[in-house]
């Protein structure tokens, strides 16, 4: 599970595709703000399960559509403006928060967080970004 936080703008849509691009979907990412949400479809069975609570006041429904996708262990679920639906989400969640560079109004600052649990992982993809960096 994957929150995404940042300001409106902020990138978190561009992430998706990158995410649906590395799971090898090959289905057109859009913002789900008007629908609240969005799933696309893997080749593998993978799923990706893409909400935004950016319009919601109270998650309603919503929630329990949430905490159904989290069960499914095929899913990767990424939702955007989770405050509103923070007791739904697990505490072992990673958190990916994107921060503008004063200098860039194209370039942001990526700030990872995530549970004790998933450390090795971060770790080999730390190894691998310094291997493949320009």
């Amino acid at each position: 599970m994957v929150e995404l936080r940042s300001d409106l703008g902020g990138g978190k849509t561009t992430f998706v595709k990158g995410l649906a691009r590395g799971v090898g979907s090959g289905n057109t990412v859009t913002s789900p703000s008007f629908t609240l949400n969005q799933i696309y479809r893997a080749k593998n069975g993978t799923r990706i399960a893409h909400y935004d609570f950016y319009r919601l006041n109270k998650a309603g429904i919503m929630a329990d559509e949430l905490a159904e996708s989290l069960q499914d262990d095929k899913t990767i679920t990424v939702v955007e403006w989770g405050d509103i639906i923070e007791d739904v989400l697990p505490e072992d969640r990673t958190a990916v928060e994107f921060k503008p560079v004063p200098t860039s109004t194209d370039e942001r600052q990526i700030i990872f967080y995530y549970p004790e649990s998933q450390s090795g992982l971060f770790k080999q993809l730390e190894t691998e970004r310094i291997k493949i960096k320009p």
